[in-house]
């Protein structure tokens, strides 16, 4: 441990923030090594009391699937399984925690003490000692103390929109198939397409929760491809705030594919975005809209084009010259290197790649996109927390709102992040959900101000 070193304790975590979408236990800590200003190694070490409990549920979930000599099927005793599979229920708990609330208590404290990390943290070990504590380590690229002046007073001249009566009346047929859409709904259940948020802890043989003080929090989509995952029949036809049990396969692979488990979930769905139809109440609350009228100005951004580029998106981008002109600063190569990569990958999946990659600037091009990105990512994020701008719920439903329709999804600047793995929806975590979020509101938060009369 160096000097730089900070740990978090539970107490101090209680003082920094409370707020209804942290349904994070405040008995996981997390401690910062700080190796160089922009290199540090973030940990998080997990009690034994939720190691020991989920150990326990492992090896029972195996008595019925394990085979030796000398038990009957399905009638191994547990301390059999605990003393002579350990190394198999230990390599399968590290992922199971690190999806169940790693992953979510990593974004928490970030988020928590304000740290400006450059991409995704980087998983580099996970331990058990002999206490019984997990321990997860992850690298963290942070940037350099960066200053924000006052900035709500710049110079800003909002890009026009078109003239075109024609786009008025785009947006009044918008408005108006969304609301037809509104008044069709038959029912309030969830089904296809619909996005829902739900804790989950586990339970026991009588169905009695077992660790209240560890609930995760959870987004999923209910995707609407025939190939989508069999997870979404588990909430089909259910309601908000329904609580339910299920020991559902897909469950047991989502959090951990080490082994064949037989965990039994309690699952309460704690909120629903309708795919269904456009939620202009959100929308309104999204953008701080008060008229029908300034509703209407507002889809215009999107319907609104001039040289293939949306007002909208012309008027984020000229907000964040406007900024980062008086925010000057420079990144690492190696950021850079990172998020070109990141394009690569997403480029790849699109048929016109090979005509991309044939044009003679398409290196240079992804290399100044990249760098592009990695600034104003960085810099969102430090104006985020230097406005001191928090997240909630309804914050992530007008995301999500937003992302439902595709002419919608032009009102959100930075790349939409994939939700699915090998071409199937899977759960987010919700705390990792909250960091893309809070730089969409972050972005709003520029525009209201910079336009602001």
């Amino acid at each position: 441990m160096t000097q730089n070193e900070a740990t978090i304790t539970s107490q101090e975590l209680s003082d920094q923030e409370t707020s209804t979408e942290d349904i994070i236990s405040h008995s996981l800590s997390f401690a910062l090594e700080c190796i160089r200003p922009e290199f540090c190694y973030a940990t998080i070490l997990i009690p034994s009391s939720l190691v020991n409990i989920l150990y326990h549920e492992a090896a029972r979930s195996q008595q019925k699937s394990t085979q030796t000599h000398g038990f009957r099927h399905g009638n191994v005793p547990i301390d059999y399984i605990k003393k002579n599979f350990t190394e198999n229920l230990v390599e399968h708990l590290k992922e199971l925690l690190l999806k169940y609330c790693v992953i979510n208590f990593l974004y928490e404290q970030i988020r928590i003490n304000k740290l400006v990390v450059a991409g995704e943290p980087r998983l580099t070990d996970m331990v058990f000692d002999s206490d019984g504590e997990a321990k997860f380590t992850f690298e963290l690229s942070l940037f350099p103390e960066l200053t924000i002046y006052e900035w709500k007073y710049f110079p800003f001249k909002a890009p026009k929109r078109k003239n075109y009566k024609d786009l008025d009346r785009q947006v009044e047929s918008f408005i108006e198939e969304e609301k037809r859409s509104l008044q069709n709904i038959q029912h309030e259940e969830l089904t296809i397409g619909d996005w829902v948020s739900f804790n989950i802890s586990f339970v026991d043989e009588n169905e009695t929760r077992l660790l209240d003080n560890y609930l995760q929090n959870f987004w999923f989509k209910l995707g609407e491809d025939d190939t989508e995952s069999p997870l979404r029949q588990l909430f089909i036809g259910k309601k908000m705030g329904e609580r339910f049990c299920s020991n559902h396969q897909v469950l047991q692979e989502y959090f951990s594919n080490q082994l064949d488990t037989n965990y039994s979930f309690c699952i309460e769905i704690t909120n629903i975005l309708s795919h269904q139809y456009f939620c202009f109440d959100q929308f309104k609350r999204t953008f701080r809209i008060k008229t029908n009228k300034d509703m209407h100005k507002k889809l215009i951004e999107v319907f609104s084009y001039r040289n293939d580029i949306s007002q909208r998106h012309a008027m984020v981008e000229e907000a964040l010259r406007a900024l980062l002109s008086k925010h000057r600063f420079s990144v690492p190569n190696y950021l850079v290197l990172r998020q070109q990569k990141v394009l690569l990958d997403r480029i790849k999946n699109n048929p016109d790649y090979q005509v991309y990659r044939a044009q003679k600037d398409f290196q240079n091009y992804v290399h100044d996109l990249a760098q592009k990105q990695v600034i104003e990512m960085i810099f969102i994020d430090k104006l985020a927390y230097h406005e001191n701008l928090q997240l909630n719920d309804e914050d992530i439903k007008g995301y999500l709102n937003l992302i439902n329709r595709p002419r919608m999804k032009e009102f959100i600047y930075f790349d939409v992040p994939s939700f699915k793995i090998q071409g199937q929806e899977v759960p987010i975590p919700t705390q990792e959900f909250i960091r893309t979020c809070l730089r969409e509101k972050a972005i709003n938060y520029v525009i209201y101000h910079l336009t602001k009369k």
